[in-house]
C-alpha cells in the first residue's frame, strides 16, 4: 500500500473486495468502482466538487421518506430510470416506463368497474383493456396495480397534511376470465415532479423544466409471467416530447375520446364516464 498511486489505486480498491470470482456481484461491483474512479481521474474532480456530490446525496437521503423516495426521483431525471426500463423490456411485451417516487405496495384491492375519482373535478374517464402474453391470449386472473394524480395534477400522497387519504385514486383490479379490466377515475393533468428538494436544485441549475405528461401508473402482473412496471399516457396532451423524466415512449400513448350517446360498454359501472380509453397490456413469460 504504501506505493499506492492515483494510478494503481482502482485495481487496490477492486482487489480489497473478497468477492466471489467470476460473480454478478463482482461485476457490478467492480464495474462501479472503474466508473467512479475514471470519472474522476477525468474531470480532475476538486474537494470541493467532491464534497457538493456528498452532501447533494446525503440531502437526498435527508429529505426521503417511505412515501418519497428522492432517488428515486434523481434516478428518473437523469435518464437512469429509463434506460434500466428500455434494456429490460421484454421482446412482445408492453414497454416499461418510471415507477416514480410515490408507488406504495398496499393499495387496496377494487372490484372490477369501481370508480377511482370519488367525485373529484376533472373528466371522468372509463379505463379498459386486456392483459394478454405475447401470443395475444388472455391472462384470467392478471393484476392490474394501478396509481395516479388527480385532475389539477396533484398525487394524494402529497396533500396528507390537508386531509387527503395517501390510497386515494389507488387500486388494485384483478382481471377476469376474458382477461379485462375496467375502473372509471378522474383523468390526470400534467403536473412538475417535487422540486423542494435537492433533485429540484439540480433541475434549476441546469436550465430544466420539471413538467411530466399526464400519465397513469401501472404495474401488472400474473403468475408464471414477468410483471411490466410502465405508464400511459395521453395523446395530443402537452410535454410528450419531453417529459421531464424520459418515460415516454410511442407505444404507450392511448387515444381518449368522449362517451357517445350511442356508446355501449359490457360492464358494470359504478359511475357513468364522460370519456374512454383503451389500453391493452401484453406480458412475457418468466425465464
Amino acid at each position: 500500500m504504501r506505493s499506492i498511486n492515483q494510478f494503481n489505486l482502482t485495481d487496490a480498491v477492486k482487489e480489497s473486495f473478497a468477492t466471489e470470482p467470476g460473480s454478478r456481484f463482482e461485476q457490478l461491483l467492480h464495474g462501479l468502482i472503474e466508473h467512479l474512479h475514471d470519472f474522476t481521474r477525468e474531470h480532475s474532480l476538486t474537494h470541493d466538487e467532491w464534497m457538493r456530490v456528498l452532501n447533494f446525496l446525503y440531502d437526498c437521503g435527508k429529505i426521503s421518506t417511505p412515501e418519497r423516495h428522492e432517488y428515486i426521483l434523481l434516478s428518473d431525471v437523469l435518464g437512469f430510470s429509463a434506460l434500466v426500463d428500455m434494456i429490460n423490456t421484454r421482446g412482445g411485451a408492453t414497454e416499461g416506463s418510471n415507477l416514480g417516487p410515490f408507488y406504495l405496495d398496499d393499495a387496496p384491492e377494487k372490484p372490477l368497474g369501481a370508480d377511482l375519482s370519488e367525485g373529484r373535478d376533472g373528466a371522468v374517464v372509463l379505463v379498459h383493456g386486456k392483459v394478454t402474453d405475447t401470443l395475444h391470449k388472455p391472462l384470467p386472473g392478471a393484476i392490474v396495480d394501478t396509481w395516479q394524480a388527480d385532475g389539477a395534477g396533484t398525487y394524494p400522497i402529497q396533500e396528507q397534511e390537508h386531509g387527503q387519504d395517501k390510497m386515494d385514486l389507488r387500486g388494485k383490479f384483478t382481471c377476469d376470465d376474458e382477461g379485462r379490466y375496467f375502473y372509471t377515475t378522474v383523468l390526470p393533468k400534467p403536473y412538475t415532479v417535487p422540486y423542494d428538494g435537492p433533485v429540484g436544485e439540480l433541475l434549476r441549475a441546469g436550465n430544466r423544466h420539471a413538467w411530466r405528461a399526464a400519465h397513469l401508473h401501472y404495474i401488472v402482473r400474473a403468475p408464471g409471467m414477468a410483471g411490466v412496471t410502465t405508464e400511459v399516457f395521453f395523446e395530443n396532451t402537452e410535454y410528450l416530447d419531453n417529459d421531464a423524466v424520459f418515460g415516454v415512449r410511442k407505444s404507450l400513448i392511448a387515444k381518449v375520446q368522449p362517451v357517445r350517446k350511442a356508446d355501449q360498454f359490457d360492464y358494470d359501472l359504478a359511475v357513468k364516464p364522460d370519456a374512454v380509453f383503451e389500453f391493452d397490456f401484453v406480458l412475457a413469460p418468466e425465464g
